[in-house]
Formats: structure tokens, sequence, C-alpha cells
């Protein structure tokens, strides 16, 4: 009987740090929360794109810019490459991205009323295998006094023409005129009077120093834009 017993002892002396070990290791390997952001089988820039500024977070109330009472805030945020969508905040409150599925490929726009602040017109148009008269429409429907914010994301140029090209320009882009493939490019503008100082970046697409292979780093813009007074 103690023979016995001190066999079985034995066995859970064994067993029990043999328990541990398995489950330490399965620990370390079965991780839950997986990363979606995902290219193709030969190019994955997550690792990159989790580097974008930490003050992003995927809330609807994110970004903290203090504005004078008589003007609004804004944050742009390009696409980058063709993994993650741009995101554009207006008054601290996003109004395009993923969240909210009304991001797209091409040019991204918001129209927003430049007295009041509300947000006319959120729309996306895919300028590599998309149609531009809808972007030409739009454009030319715009009211006199209204804030147009815009961020491109994977490919902004290939069906611009020469009308999108210079009612873009109309509403005060001086870079629109030379975007081209796969560049990154944010603007903030306005019908007539609207915006009295435009805002742009604008990012060319270049293989010597993109920083995602063919297409180069996200750029942000941020802040205050006048309230339109007639």
């Amino acid at each position: 009987m103690l023979t016995v017993r001190v066999g079985l002892l034995h066995c859970v002396l064994v067993l029990v740090p043999l328990v541990v070990f398995v489950t330490l290791i399965l620990q370390k390997f079965s991780n839950p929360f997986t990363d979606d952001l995902r290219l193709s089988a030969d190019f994955d820039v997550s690792s990159q794109i989790s580097q974008a500024p930490s003050k992003l977070l995927d809330g609807s109330s994110v970004m903290k810019i203090d504005c004078p009472e008589d003007h609004f805030s804004f944050y742009i945020q390009s696409g980058a490459a063709n993994v993650v969508a741009p995101k554009i905040y207006v008054q601290n409150n996003l109004v395009l991205g993923t969240l909210l599925n009304n991001a797209g490929y091409g040019i991204n726009i918001v129209v927003m009323d430049g007295k009041t602040g509300d947000i006319l017109k959120t729309a996306h148009f895919d300028m590599y295998s998309g149609d531009v008269n809808p972007l030409v429409d739009l454009l030319r429907s715009i009211e006199f006094g209204s804030v147009v914010l815009m961020a491109s994301y994977d490919e902004p140029s290939s069906k611009l023409n020469e009308d999108a090209r210079k009612l873009i320009a109309e509403l005060g882009s001086s870079a629109v005129q030379s975007l081209g493939f796969r560049d990154n490019w944010v603007f903030v503008g306005g019908k007539g009077a609207a915006v009295k100082n435009n805002f742009e970046k604008h990012l060319k697409s270049d293989s010597a120093t993109n920083k995602y292979e063919n297409w180069p780093e996200l750029i942000e813009l941020q802040g205050c834009i006048s309230k339109y007074l007639e």
C-alpha cells in the first residue's frame, strides 16, 4: 500500500509541472487579438501603420483641437497605402472614416456649411477604376459659403480630368494640378470666400522615398477655419 501511494505521489509531482508548462506555452503562442491590416501575400504594412499618431483613437470624439469661438476646428489624415482609409474630423468629431462606413478609395470629400458647421455631404470617388463624372457633379453643386475638406486614399488621380482639376482648383487648391499616381494629398478649401486661408499638403509618390513600397507615408493636416460671415 505504501508503494502504491509513493507511486501516485510521484505521478502527481511529474504531471503538475508538465500541465503548468503546457499552459504557459499555449498562452504565449495563442493571441486572440489578430491584426487584420493586410495588403497582399507579399506586402504587409500593418507594423508601420501602427506607428500612426497615438492621438487618433477609434472613438467618435477624439481630436482635442481648441479654436476661437468664431472658428471651426478640423483634422485630416490621408489614407495609408491601400490599407488604412483616411479620417476627417470637424469640431473634434469624426465625420468621415472607416467607423462611419463612408470612406473609400480615391478622393474622399466632406462638404460643410461655413456658417453653422453642419455637415452637408460626405462622399468618396474611385479615381482608378471609377467614373469621374459623379465627382464633377458634386463639385459643381457646392454652394457659395461651403467649406470642402478632401483626403486621398490609394490612388486619387488617374481619372481626374481637366474639369475636375479646375473645379478643385477653384476651391483653392494649388496642388491638384500636379496630383499624380498614388500621391498622398489633403486639402481644405471653400466656395467663394468661405475659407480665407486654404490648407493643403501634397506628397508625391516616389519609389526612392516611399514609406509603403508603392505609396508615400500618410500625411496629416489640422487647423482652425474661420466661420463664413456674409
